[in-house]
């Protein structure tokens, strides 16, 4: 029988890890992760795979397997659950993080951590979670033996010689499934253009000291709440600098409660403080770590930007310290938080002046190395936009892997026997979009109606005609939202067309309602276009009385 993965989300894209592994008709769902929306997806608030082929088949699944906690590979996990609620695992600070917010929506997770180096069972599936460096503590590569051979997934990773809790990127273990044989590798791709290695995490704690230590004044700094080592490195400093440190932020003092618990995150006792306590030191005291690394709109850091934190106030000689650089979309939002402290005074440094970050993620001569001790028969490059696929697939080229497919989501590998194959968008893999507390209920047609509406407003038309005689009663009734500053003159004239028309029409024995509204639709339209050269949605109204 043969083994079959698909693909749900996270190739062609950053976001929507998702891939559905199947052995003898059974499923397992390696990660289950969410993609922020992008500025074209109006009124969005996150965005899905489509396991709707995976739903259809429930009583297949048997467990979802974890690579790490970040958000595009755990976010959207809750809201499967819901629907076909499985056994999830992990590693321990993973199935926390994922836990927290997968009870929030009200679902029981059945979630079950288990040890590195250990190969697990869960029917068909043989699984061994084997340590990575990332940008999280407790990531994992996925190693399943299969009856067709070994599948092993990279997860996020990068080769890190000196990590912060000295756990390393197992190449031990790699290299032992390496020598047994690889069937099949799945390779994160996301640094594939970029040169060299990247830096060590612990090439940070410098930099970021030096900034703590010699700030005149208040520090915040503000990195993403699931980068621990980041957190822990920005606390260090706070104490070797003498500073109290509070957190500030939902997520952040979520994830910091949970790594401290797990004794991953280590909080000194009598140095790290609330935010209330930390506003009653002088400010050369005080070291604020806070989200908003991204220019979220409503994060802390956005408000302080804008003035318009509840508690703090940015002032001249306060030093900002935005430990991330920024994630592709966001580039815009974070100039304009950047450029909004700058102009409070602030001194700010990030990711893009200051060698305040690194990125968790492999470089080019990192993934050389992988691909060298994995050698394996067939090569997947995953996790990443096209770009990134594309890049990788000709490292893999040079490095000499025989059979090397770029894939995208819906697509599915296939082994059976000697042979492995892909087949092209098999399933659905379009994104599903959760707007408010409707997940799939935004299709892409309503994007486009609100692109319109947000560019070209709104022309809103009542039309009251005598039920008996047809006749018009009175002349229609506009109203109009982003149309041009003084719209009168130009619904005037759309009025009188109306009129004309609609007189017409109903004199020759228009009698349905539906086509009515549809001429003064296209009546309305065809006016504003001209006087305007907007095209603004139009909503009719028809009353009878």
């Amino acid at each position: 029988m043969s083994v079959r993965i698909t693909f749900l989300g996270g190739l062609g894209e950053v976001g929507r890890n998702c891939a559905a592994l199947e052995v003898e008709g059974r499923i397992c769902l390696i990660d289950c992760g969410l993609m922020f929306p992008e500025a074209d997806m109006l009124g969005v608030d996150l965005v899905f795979p489509d396991w709707s082929w995976v739903v259809e088949r429930s009583e297949d699944v048997e467990c979802v397997v974890l690579t790490h906690g970040h958000e595009d590979h755990v976010g959207a996990l809750g809201y499967f659950l819901e629907q076909v609620n499985v056994p999830v695992y992990g590693t321990d600070l993973s199935l926390q993080i994922a836990g927290e917010r997968i009870k929030e929506l009200g679902v029981t997770p059945d979630l079950r951590p288990v040890p590195t180096g250990e190969e697990i069972r869960h029917g068909p599936f043989f699984f061994t979670l084997i340590p990575v460096c990332h940008s999280i503590p407790d990531a994992v590569a996925l190693a399943f033996d299969t009856p067709e051979g070994v599948i092993l997934h990279s997860g996020d990773f990068k080769l890190d010689p000196t990590p912060i809790d000295d756990r390393a990127t197992d190449l031990g273990a790699l290299a032992e499934f390496g020598d047994r044989g690889v069937r099949l590798y799945l390779g994160d791709s996301t640094n594939a253009e970029r040169s060299g290695f990247v830096p060590s995490e612990s090439s940070l704690a410098g930099p970021i000291t030096d900034i703590v230590r010699n700030a005149g004044g208040r520090v915040i700094a503000a990195c993403f709440s699931s980068h621990i080592h980041r957190v822990q490195q920005i606390v260090d400093a706070g104490v070797a600098a003498g500073r109290k440190v509070a957190l500030a932020g939902r997520s952040m003092m979520r994830n910091s409660r949970i790594a401290s618990e797990l004794e991953v995150l280590r909080l000194p006792d009598g140095h790290v403080v609330s935010v209330n306590e930390l506003l009653r030191f002088h400010p050369s005291q005080q070291l604020l770590i806070a989200t908003g690394s991204q220019g979220e709109p409503f994060s802390a850091l956005s408000r302080m930007s804008n003035g318009t934190h509840r508690q703090i106030s940015l002032e001249p000689g306060d030093t900002v310290l935005i430990s991330a650089t920024p994630v592709p979309g966001n580039e815009k939002a974070v100039s304009k938080l950047v450029s909004g402290m700058l102009r409070l005074g602030a001194n700010v440094y990030h990711g893009l002046n200051s060698p305040v970050h690194v990125s968790g993620h492999g470089a080019r001569d990192e993934l050389a190395v992988m691909l060298r001790l994995v050698r394996p028969e067939a090569f997947v490059p995953v996790h990443g936009e096209y770009r990134h696929l594309h890049a990788h697939a000709r490292l893999a080229e040079e490095v000499g892997v025989e059979q090397i497919e770029v894939l995208e989501d819906g697509d599915r590998v296939v082994m059976e026997g000697d042979d492995l194959w892909v087949e092209r968008a098999v399933v659905e893999a379009d994104y599903v979009f959760l707007d408010g507390s409707s997940l799939g209920g935004v299709q892409t047609r309503v994007l486009r109606d609100r692109s319109r509406l947000s560019e070209a407003g709104v022309v809103t038309v009542a039309v009251v005609i005598d039920a008996g005689s047809g006749e018009l009663v009175y002349d229609p009734s506009f109203t109009s939202w982003g149309l041009v500053d003084d719209p009168v003159s130009v619904l005037d004239v759309a009025a009188d067309e109306v009129v004309e028309l609609v007189s017409a029409r109903m004199a020759d024995g228009l009698t349905d309602r539906d086509q009515l509204r549809a001429v003064v639709r296209r009546t309305v339209a065809r006016v504003v276009r001209a006087e305007t050269r907007q095209r603004p949605v139009v909503l009719v109204e028809v009353v009878e009385v």
